[in-house]
């Protein structure tokens, strides 16, 4: 029996109001072993996204497969108002899929998936931020210029840049933090012919941007995800889910995947270790400024980008074209002698 009307009947769905959201994909099925520093390491993620970030930013946060007593913590945080959506399943559902949950119904202009295990720093957001209104091709941006992904589904800069100087090596700004990225995935050191040059675009003086995008962070413009498959992902974790669901997608929309010149969040890996407690504690609260942010919306390109980058791969397997790109866009013999090895 239904008595009465339903207040909601034909009340319309409020905006809500922000430009930029965040979404965590948590898998904790218990605390012991591998995970036993998860939850932890966790909220040194959320905590410090919080902290930094400039703007009001949302938060989704979804347990995938995660143990009852994780749930139970994750839904206190919740009830504390520190994130503003929760979405748990209890069965796991693979680490795409879980992001698709919240991915759907966002409606922000900007979007950045990351990892649980990601330390973010002062100044990430609005660096980010800098880069899509330098660029307004840029379609993802991560705030970790990561090593030798300059030729990963970048073939659109590549192609538009090849005799312009404004695409070219240069000096990496902060060594330190690569190095302290390839220890974190269990890297014993970084040699340095890794981190003394990385591809680099400047269309502004001084604006710059590494070309690459890592995915373990990064943010997009809502736009790119209309070209992500329509049906879920078939593995739980890596196989082709990240390149389909989230990687070509930039591609296909035609945007560029770049990272930031400098180095705004760190990789924690599954150990809690001093130097993340250290680096939370110095790390200062943002003023909160929730700006009219408009970016130029990218439109799908005419001539299908995945073919156009399979060309792209085709030729830099080419000794020789690969070696005359690299010393026209500024490196010495030495350096060409590393990266081809």
């Amino acid at each position: 029996m239904r008595k009465g009307n339903n207040p909601s009947n034909e009340e319309k769905v409020e905006n809500g109001g922000g430009f930029h959201r965040a979404i965590i994909p948590v898998c904790i099925p218990h605390e012991k072993d591998y995970f036993k520093d998860a939850f932890e390491i966790f909220t040194y993620c959320l905590f410090s996204l919080k902290k930094t970030s400039s703007s009001n930013i949302g938060i989704s946060v979804i347990s995938n497969g995660s143990s009852d007593s994780i749930n139970e913590k994750l839904l206190t945080l919740y009830k504390a108002n520190h994130f503003d959506e929760l979405i748990i399943e209890r069965k796991g559902i693979g680490k795409i899929n879980s992001i698709l949950k919240a991915l759907r119904t966002a409606e922000e202009q900007l979007i950045t998936i990351t990892d649980a295990d990601v330390l973010f720093d002062n100044g990430w957001e609005d660096a980010v931020i800098q880069v899509f209104k330098n660029f307004p091709k840029a379609g993802a941006v991560c705030p970790v210029p990561v090593f030798r992904k300059q030729f990963q589904l970048t073939s659109n800069i590549w192609f538009r840049f090849l005799f312009s100087k404004k695409l070219k090596f240069s000096p990496v700004v902060n060594p330190e933090a690569m190095t302290q990225f390839a220890k974190s995935i269990g890297w014993p050191w970084l040699d340095k012919k890794y981190k003394d040059v990385i591809a680099t675009l400047e269309l502004k003086k001084d604006k710059i941007a590494v070309v690459g995008c890592s995915h373990f962070v990064a943010t997009y413009k809502r736009e790119v995800f209309l070209e992500m498959p329509n049906i879920n992902s078939d593995f739980k974790i890596r196989g082709n889910s990240e390149l389909l669901y989230t990687d070509q997608p930039v591609l296909k929309r035609g945007g560029y995947r770049l990272s930031t010149y400098d180095n705004y969040a760190y990789h924690m890996g599954n150990v809690l270790e001093d130097w993340i407690v250290d680096k939370f504690k110095i790390l200062k609260d943002s003023i909160k400024n929730d700006q009219n942010l408009k970016l130029k919306e990218l439109k799908k390109p005419y001539i299908n980008p995945l073919f156009i980058d399979k060309i792209f791969k085709f030729l830099i397997s080419i000794n020789i074209f690969k070696r005359s790109v690299l010393k026209n866009k500024g490196l010495t013999k030495k350096q060409i002698k590393n990266f081809l090895s």
